[in-house]
């Protein structure tokens, strides 16, 4: 079937949000359907634990292969196959067997759904970013960035109607999204330079097992401790397998990644902006729905609604910072996010022991609107300082620090979380009774203090690191300082 294809900057926009949207929301969809879905399959603590991680761990240990991948053969053709392999994916857990194999046959699946989701989001956003000029690039990645976080909100609104007829629905839901987003890419023509290179197989090799062993070490930190000797061993020799990933990038002919683009002193600020950034705005779903379940006593829906309150700052800001990125550069922008992002956290985290979700509604508001200012800019501004070429293999990096950002903050917000409540890591103990509902909320309110904390780090980093001015085209196959 032949599509006539349409060039239109905002139809190349709308395909590719459609696209990624699923990715988007199966990263918090999945924890609603966990209660049955160990029921029905019969699953160990350990099966739950990799169904729930196995997506996140291929996702982060495949975002730089997939850039590269992107760059080398096509990023439409890329964008297609990764919603090929996710929609398959999806499907097959969806059908997951209830026998012996189950649960190898479930993680089996998620960790493949991990990787067509890093595929198609390095190759969508890559698609995205050649497509759209320079000038307008703010505001219409505002929209993009505004509109995909926003589905991890809608994943747990979703995910609880959909339980309630069936956990495999949450798998399903992806099959529909999926042909929808394939016929819209195929009707799309956007700009898409192939720059063909020879893959660095031992790079690919070495960043994928690094990613892997120390996000998995610092994803169960909380329950096994820090101390633990398998902790230490994931995170210690995962992060050794990057330096020598390093290494031998540095020394290679056609290496995975440029690591000289790190010379660039806005690539290099903006790449500490997000990973601090993204140690709270991804943890935070985890965190907010959590706290609205135990200590308000919201439903899985009603979760959802509560985390979605948090969006009601960050689409407008989001498509605001975008608009004055575009005309005054991103530092100001930035900036100002970090330092209303910071006081929306603390004030968020003073009144969460009042137990009543209307008392924070604008705390929330805040701190939505100024991470806003800061995803959406920042992950522009770094994108726009490579060559058109490298859009894949630069949009694969910052996801990898992204996603690095998120595992160590999540790691690091439930220790604290851990450590300041009653029952520990079994946190449903909690909703018991008023006192323990009481008392997860002060843990809770550490963990938002400590949010607060991060993000004015993030703060510090952009006002000392960032300068001013509008980011100019970099020509093509070049990397200047800026």
């Amino acid at each position: 079937m032949a599509f006539k294809r349409i060039a239109s900057q905002n139809f190349v926009l709308a395909a590719m949000i459609v696209a990624v949207s699923m990715t988007f929301i199966d990263q918090t969809i999945i924890a609603l359907a966990i209660p049955q879905i160990q029921s029905k399959l019969h699953l160990t603590e350990s099966g739950v634990q990799w169904v729930i991680n196995g997506y996140i761990l291929a996702l982060a240990a495949s975002f730089m292969m997939a850039g590269k991948f992107a760059d080398s053969f096509g990023h439409r053709k890329m964008v297609l196959f990764g919603t090929l392999l996710f929609a398959a994916s999806s499907a097959a857990c969806g059908f997951t067997p209830v026998n012996g194999s189950s649960e190898a046959w479930i993680i089996a699946f998620r960790v493949l759904q991990g990787v067509g989701a890093a595929f198609l989001f390095s190759a969508a956003l890559s698609l995205v970013i050649a497509t759209i000029p320079l000038a307008q690039r703010g505001i219409k990645l505002a929209i993009f960035f505004a509109i995909t976080g926003a589905m991890t909100g809608i994943g747990p609104l979703l995910g609880g109607y959909l339980t309630e007829w069936t956990w495999r629905a949450v798998f399903w839901v992806n099959i529909p999204v999926a042909i929808v987003a394939l016929v819209l890419i195929l009707m799309s023509d956007p700009v898409d330079e192939v720059h063909k290179m020879p893959i660095d197989w031992t790079g690919t090799v070495l960043v994928a097992a690094g990613m892997f062993l120390s996000v998995f070490g610092f994803q169960h930190a909380s329950t096994w401790g820090w101390q633990n000797v398998k902790t230490l061993g994931c995170i210690i020799v995962g992060i050794a397998i990057l330096v020598l990933f390093v290494l031998a990038e540095l020394r290679a002919k056609h290496p995975l990644i440029n690591l000289r683009i790190y010379k660039i002193r806005a690539f290099f600020v903006e790449s500490l902006v997000l990973f601090f950034a993204s140690m709270v705005f991804v943890s935070l779903f985890f965190f907010a729905s959590l706290y609205a379940q135990v200590s308000l006593g919201d439903s899985s829906s009603q979760a959802g609604l509560y985390i979605l309150i948090f969006f009601i700052g960050f689409a407008p800001a989001a498509m605001r910072g975008g608009k004055i990125m575009d005309k005054v550069g991103a530092k100001g922008v930035v900036v100002v996010g970090g330092a209303v992002a910071t006081i929306g956290f603390f004030l968020w985290a003073q009144r969460l022991p009042d137990l009543s979700s209307s008392n924070q509604w604008w705390a929330i508001i805040i701190a939505g609107a100024g991470m806003g200012l800061i995803i959406g800019p920042a992950s522009t501004d770094a994108s726009n300082r490579s060559p058109r070429e490298t859009y894949g293999e630069v949009t694969g990096i910052l996801q990898t620090i992204r996603y690095y950002g998120s595992s160590v903050g999540l790691a690091v917000l439930a220790t604290i979380l851990a450590n300041r409540t009653m029952s520990g890591t079994t946190y449903r103990q909690e909703a018991s009774t008023a006192a323990g509902r009481l008392d997860f909320s002060n843990g809770m309110k550490d963990v938002f203090y400590a949010m607060a904390a991060i993000m004015a780090v993030t703060f510090v980093i952009a006002l000392v690191g960032l300068r001013k001015g509008i980011q100019e085209e970099i020509p093509d196959l070049e990397v200047t300082s800026a």
